[in-house]
């Protein structure tokens, strides 16, 4: 049967419990999560920016193309 570990084993693993060095490390974690999350969002960002850019020049070419059209069919051109 196993032996359970003994007590110096245990306390190896473990790291020390100050609560100031959990606060800094919680701290810390907290803004690098926010740098990425700053990254990821303005990547986003830039992807919206030229989904929305292209949509409109889509509806700006359409409207040309169908004023251009119009514009013939009025004026036999």
């Amino acid at each position: 049967m196993a032996q359970p570990a003994s007590r110096s084993l245990q306390k190896a693993d473990e790291l020390p419990a100050d609560p100031a060095v959990d606060l800094r490390y919680r701290y810390h974690r907290a803004r690098r999560q926010a740098l990425i999350r700053r990254q990821q969002e303005r990547q986003l960002a830039r992807y919206r920016f030229y989904i929305a850019l292209f949509v409109l020049l889509a509806i700006a070419v359409a409207f040309i193309v169908g004023s251009w059209h119009e514009i013939q069919r009025l004026f036999g051109l």
